[in-house]
Formats: structure tokens, sequence, C-alpha cells
């Protein structure tokens, strides 16, 4: 009987075994790092132990600590969540060697699936059809996948179209699963593009029943992570479910699999599929599974610990579910990932919320930037996906840049809406490029809203709002929407505000609201403040100074750090003349690598900084001059 169970993770997936635990009476023990010390997941808790330090390596991945923070609090069990140490099979080893229960499979289980070689190999000999594996040194047929042995959630993984790029993705996907995984073993395979990533959850117990409950379609990914998963599949048959959960459950009995597990499939529109991977802990997306077949994966994985046994039989599915992953990074630069104060997370929508952080919550810059995990059921797919749109496009995600707006995008995509989805759909239908929209109304009512703010801060005056020496001259205020620079022009008559925005008219403005009418109709507006950041409903927006303090102008040609990081690869040297485009460095950030372009081409005159130094984001890593033959005849240098 499990009392006391350590959490050996953190943010969102130890709030969800949180709860858990606390719905059987089970104490739960948090741990946490220097930057988690204030964190949501901590305070749960029935008590926590620290681990000192911030980066992963020093903390959640530190199996010594971890066993001897279960040890020192009195649990009597340990949950590994996902990610970290989830599927290391040291850890679980350890665990049990410390006369502890682990949650979750047999070290030789995950030992045997953790290395996606040995794992292809094994399902193979179980009959369960698997792509080919390329040598990464010799690898012919392009395009194909680069992929981390050790590795999971996309890190590890290159697309690779032509030899020649070859070699610089293995180099890259070996650092990245170094960093993630601490093995930086890599392998190839064909690329299946247009493919689906459809994956089947098990749930076995140590008699011999495994269920196959249901599949997820995990198509819609970026960098190869899923961000929107859904359960059942739009694409998969009836007579093509029954061989994938076939081939689910020998994949499961084939390797004497217990507790919660998923098995992973590249699914083809002719209904083949072929196995990527066996995931020997519970899955980001298994909320969706919960919510169709009416089970607690968590619950369910504590007492097959425990020695329960499943039924005969697995529950009956009912209607649909959908989820997408909340993270705080920018779709239209590269998933440049964000760091700060999320100032304002809430969700409405009678939708479910499961995150790991709150209002004030500090994102930092050590760990994966996913804010939450937002699901909907609903009886049909089509409900579910409309449920789930509006749910995302009203939530106040206040202080920092999200993908928000590309989510909801997606689901409203006719495309989606159709089931008509595959790995490389955000790709194909250009969704990270936001719309043109015009943000002028948005922005007007932050320009009213800071006015009434200012009135509010001075003493009474007898002056009326926006009152002007030169009252022939308009209010301006100016914003920064992403890339945009939006102006708006507004004056106070007798008669009400006159606006620069044609056909809108101010119907009421106060601090934290304002009211427009176009074309008859009205639109409230909320708005928020913080600091420079104004939030006018969904629409974010930067104050732009009237006279931006000196210090903050960057010499011409100055290549900045767009986020904070580690600089892994330094790829350029002073006196190199580089293209447009060119990679200049390569930074790591919140577990993932991010590439440092060239904005334009020239010859780079200094590079101020080298691979290992940690950077802050603004700080200058190289500058690249004017060439002073460009645009000359002879001057190209081609």
């Amino acid at each position: 009987m499990i009392r006391r169970l350590l959490i050996a993770n953190r943010g969102e997936v130890a709030r969800r075994v949180i709860r858990t635990c606390r719905e059987l009476g089970v104490s739960p023990v948090a741990v946490f790092s220097d930057p988690d010390a204030r964190a949501p997941h901590v305070r749960e808790a029935d008590a926590s132990v620290r681990l000192p330090g911030a980066s992963p390596t020093e903390t959640y991945l530190r199996a010594d600590l971890l066993v001897a923070a279960a040890l020192a609090s009195g649990a009597d069990a340990v949950h590994p969540g996902y990610g970290f140490l989830s599927e290391n099979a040291s850890f679980a080893r350890a665990v049990l060697d410390a006369g502890l229960t682990w949650v979750g499979p047999d070290p030789g289980v995950i030992e045997a699936m953790g290395s996606k070689v040995a794992a292809k190999e094994r399902m193979a000999a179980a009959g369960v059809p698997v792509l080919p594996e390329l040598d990464p040194e010799t690898a012919t047929g392009f395009p194909l996948l680069v992929k981390a042995s050790a590795g999971g959630g996309g890190r590890g993984m290159r697309v690779v179209r032509s030899r020649d790029r070859l070699a610089g993705a293995v180099a890259a996907a070996r650092r990245e699963a170094e960093s993630a995984f601490g093995d930086g073993t890599v392998f190839c395979e064909p690329l299946l593009e247009h493919a689906r990533h459809v994956e089947v959850q098990v749930l076995a117990d140590a008699h011999g029943t495994v269920w196959a409950l249901g599949e997820r379609e995990c198509s819609i990914q970026r960098r190869h992570q899923k961000i929107v998963e859904e359960t059942p599949s739009p694409a998969v048959t009836a007579e093509a479910r029954e061989r994938l959960f076939a081939a689910a459950t020998r994949a499961a009995e084939a390797i004497g699999y217990v507790g919660a597990g998923t098995v992973e499939f590249l699914y083809t529109d002719d209904g083949d599929f072929h196995f990527l991977e066996v995931n020997t802990r519970l899955q980001v997306e298994h909320p969706v599974t919960e919510e169709v077949f009416g089970v607690d994966l968590v619950a369910w994985q504590l007492a097959i610990a425990e020695g329960a046994r499943l039924p005969a039989e697995p529950p009956s599915p009912d209607g649909h579910a959908v989820e997408v992953r909340l993270y705080a990074e920018d779709p239209a630069h590269d998933w440049r990932p964000a760091s700060g104060v999320l100032h304002r997370f809430a969700v409405p929508g009678g939708v479910r919320v499961d995150s790991g952080v709150e209002d004030g919550s500090e994102v930092g810059v050590h760990y994966d930037p996913m804010l939450a995990k937002v699901v909907a059921w609903a009886p049909t797919r089509h409900a579910a996906v409309r449920k789930l749109a509006a749910a995302l496009e009203r939530a106040e995600l206040h202080g920092l840049v999200t993908n928000r707006d590309l989510l909801v995008r997606v689901l409203r995509h006719p495309e989606f809406e159709a089931g008509v989805t595959h790995t490389g759909f955000l790709d194909q239908h250009r969704l990270t490029e936001p719309p043109v929209t015009d943000v002028r109304p948005a922005a007007l009512a932050a320009a009213l809203a800071l006015a009434e703010r200012r009135r509010d801060a001075l003493p009474l005056t007898g002056a009326p709002l926006g009152w002007r020496n030169l009252a022939s001259q308009p209010q301006r205020a100016v914003f920064e929407h992403g890339d945009e620079v939006v102006e708006v022009d507004y004056r106070h008559t007798r008669a009400g505000v006159e606006t620069g925005v044609e056909g809108l008219t101010v119907v009421s403005a106060a601090r934290d609201a304002v009211v427009v009418e176009r074309g008859g109709v009205r639109t409230a507006y909320p708005v928020a403040v913080y600091d420079d950041r104004v939030e006018v409903g969904p629409v974010s927006l930067r104050r732009r100074p009237r006279f931006p303090e000196p210090e903050a102008a960057v010499a011409e040609g100055a290549t900045v750090a767009p986020m904070p990081g580690t600089v892994v690869r330094v790829a350029v040297e002073a006196g190199q003349r580089v293209e447009a485009g060119a990679e200049l460095f390569v930074l790591e950030a919140m577990k993932m690598e991010h590439r440092v372009l060239a904005a334009s081409g020239g010859t780079v005159t200094e590079v101020l900084t080298e691979a290992g130094r940690q950077v802050d984001a603004g700080d200058v890593l190289a500058v690249v001059g004017e060439d002073p033959l460009a645009g000359s005849s002879g001057g190209s240098g081609r």
C-alpha cells in the first residue's frame, strides 16, 4: 500500500499527480530546484525537498538526489512523471534498490525500449511493422530523419533532404540529445512525408492483462514535438484500428510491459503503419484518453504498482477529446521561447486545464516552456474542436508571448476541421505566419485606457482629459504588435472622442475597459497594463517610448541574442564573409537548440562570445559590417 509518494518531476505533471494523490488519500511529496522554490506544485504538496541548483543536470536529472529526497521525506514510492528521468532504467533501479516502490515498468523493460534502435529490433521480432534503420554516416535515400536513440519530445531530431546537410544535422542532433538525455547516440530512418503520427495508449498489470485504450492522433507538430492531440483519430478506420490495437498489445506483451505506456506509430493514408517507439511512462497527452474513456491513468499507475488487477475488458469510449499544448514561445520567430512573468493566466469555457503556472508565475530559461495543456471533451469532434478554440481565444494570457493564436488558427483551419492532418501540416499551410489583421481598434482602446489611468493619477486641475496647448493637434500613441508598429490618433471634443480610425467611434472609456462601435457593432475591449505591456483582449501590445533611452541603441550590424541561453556553437569567425540567412550561432534555451542567423550579408568584424557562455536576451554576439564590394560587378564572391 502506497502511503507517501515522491513525485520526481516538476510543474504541470507534478500537479497532475498531486491531484490524484488527493483523490486516493496518498500524501504527495514534491521536489524543487531553486527557480521552482515558489512554484505551485511545491505549495500544493504535503512536503517538499530542495534540489540545489537551477539546470536540469544539477537537479531533476540527479537520480541520487531524488532517491535521497524520497528517503528523507518518508516516501515509500516514487512517481517519475514524464521527461527528465521517467524513462531512465538506472533511476528505476536506484529507487527499487532503496527499498521504494517504483511507479512504472520494470527497469529491464525501460532499458530495452530506451534505445530506439534496440526497440525496433525487438518489435520487428514480435511481428510489429517497423521502418528500416539507416547508418547516419552512410545513409542514402533522402529525405530522411535523424533521431536520438534515447530521445523523445522532438529533441535530437532533424529532417535532412540532401547529403551535404547530413553531417551538420547529425552533429546538431547528437549535441541536443547529449544535453537532454545524457546520450548522444543517433540513427536515421526514411522520412514518410505527409504521414500521420498515431499512438495507442496501453495499460497492463502484472497478471497478464493488457488494455489498448484507444488511439491518439498527434500529427500537428512543431520541431517534431506534438502541440495538438485528439482521440479518436479522424483518419483511422475501424479495420485499421483493430490492427493498431493488436500490434500495440503484441508489443506490450512481447516486452512484459506493466503500467501505463504508449506505442507510437507512423500511419499512412492507405491504412499502413510503422512502429516508432514505446514510451515507458505517462504521456503528456494522456488527458484526452482519460476524458474519452472515463479513467484516471495516474490512479491506475498507482494501483498497478500496488499489485492490482485490471478488469478483463477496458471501458468503452464515449465522445471525442482534443488537447492543445500552450507554450511561452513565438511561432513567427522560429518558435523562440519566451521567459519572464506570466501576470495573468485564466482559461474560461468549461475546459480541462492542466497547468504548471498561475497568476504571477515566473517562466525561466532552464526548462520546457509549456505553460499548460487545455483539453475539451464533447459528444462529437466538431463540438470539441469548436469548444476548445473558443476557450483559447478568450483566455487571458498576460505578460508573455504564447502560441495561443497559432493554436486557434490550427483548430479553425478547414483542413483540420475536415480531419486532413499530417506531421507537415504547419509548414504546408504556413500557419506560423500570422495573418494580417487590423489591430488599430485594440491599440486605440489601449491608448484611451492609459489616458484614463494617467488622469486618475493626477491631481484635480480642471483640465479635460487629453487637453493640449495646441488643440488642433491630436493625441498620438505608438505601440508595437510583434514586428508591427501601430500608431493611433485621438482627440477629445465636446461631442466625445474623435479617432483616427475610420468608421470607429468610442462609446465609453475606462482604465480597464473600452467600448467602441464600428458599422453598428459594439465591441468591448478589456485592458490590462503591466509596465510597458498592454493586454487588450487577445491582442498583446508593447508601449513604444516617445524618447528611447540612449543606452537602448545597438550598433549597426550587431547580431544580438534573441533570448537568454547558452552558446553551444559559434559558426563564424572575424573576417569571414556571410550571406543573409547564414547560421552564425546556435543557442540552447529551454532544452532546445535555436539558430541565430545573419540578418543581412556582409563581413563579420567582431565575434563577442564563445561556446559555453551564458548570454542574456539583447547581448551582442557579433557584428556584421557591410561588405564594401557589395553591389559591384565583381564583389559577390561567387
